[in-house]
């Protein structure tokens, strides 16, 4: 698999790759429990560990989805991180009460139906506090892991910038290439090469044949900085170079293609743009 075709179902395999994690602790936490039953000699219903891991694990799955919500706002960068880890620490606590009490309710009709017992705590801040000691490692532990993964795919992909005054050799102008950083060594990639370009969050990420290079900025300045280039936004989420384009479909519907070395739809809000960028003054229900 390459690194492109892993970027177009990304947040499928992300999901995947997430699931599995879990999953695989599940059954490693499961194993130990059963090897240190065994060691004791206790008596216990093999059903035990598996309810008590995998309701665990079930409502961490569920709670992952806020942590990365929570990231995104108080994201841990050098220039943020005094205020933004006593913000973390904090909801730590918050995802602590969530997980606890999925977990719990899970528990709660589990328990009855496989191991015909209930499940209760004759404590909840002593239990709670033993859980939120458990938690608050799993927090950072996962929020490591997220940066981790995204320092490597950045590797990856490679990572690319507008070339600045200072840091172009001096026979390239800018801004007519970028500077691409990718697994330690720095090259440059011409914007006329460019195929197309796509909003990825903070990033838009640059399409050159199969490869992709994410730069960090938003898709109102990229499309900005490249409309003398021949750069048009067609959708909120694509800015294509117009070279590429080669056929325009318009359907009943009002919606519309562009075919291109990959097919892109054209949104209604850019589209008169996109025209008059194309030179084409036709009816909207006509193909160019």
């Amino acid at each position: 698999m390459t690194i492109a075709s892993y970027l177009r179902h990304q947040h499928r395999f992300e999901v995947l790759l997430l699931v599995a994690l879990v999953v695989l602790s599940c059954v490693f936490n499961v194993a130990v429990e059963l090897i240190d039953h065994g060691r004791l000699g206790e008596p216990f219903s093999g059903w035990l560990p598996w309810i008590l891991e995998g309701t665990s694990s079930a409502a961490l799955l569920i709670m992952f989805p806020a942590l990365l919500w929570f990231e995104r706002r108080y994201p841990l960068q050098v220039a943020t991180w005094q205020s933004a880890l006593p913000a973390h620490v904090a909801f730590s606590v918050v995802f602590s009460v969530g997980h606890v009490l999925l977990m719990y309710l899970a528990r709660q009709r589990l328990f009855p139906w496989l191991l015909d017992q209930q499940y209760l705590w004759a404590s909840w801040a002593s239990e709670f506090f033993y859980e939120y000691l458990k938690d608050v490692r799993t927090y950072f532990f996962l929020l490591a892991l997220v940066y981790l993964y995204r320092f490597v795919l950045r590797r990856l992909r490679g990572e690319a910038g507008f070339v600045s005054a200072g840091d172009e050799p001096t026979a390239v102008p800018s801004p007519d290439r970028f500077l691409v950083k990718k697994l330690g060594r720095e090259f440059l990639v011409r914007t006329q090469d460019i195929d197309w370009i796509e909003s990825a969050g903070n990033y838009v990420n640059l399409h050159v044949g199969p490869r992709v290079y994410p730069l960090r900025g938003t898709m109102a300045q990229t499309a900005q900085r490249l409309e003398e280039q021949g750069f048009a936004r067609v959708h909120r989420q694509a800015i294509l170079n117009l070279d590429r384009v080669a056929l325009i479909e318009v359907y009943e519907s009002g919606q519309a293609q562009l075919t291109t070395a990959a097919t892109e739809p054209i949104s209604r809000r850019y589209r008169a743009e996109l025209r008059q960028h194309l030179g084409v003054t036709t009816d909207a229900g006509r193909q160019h």
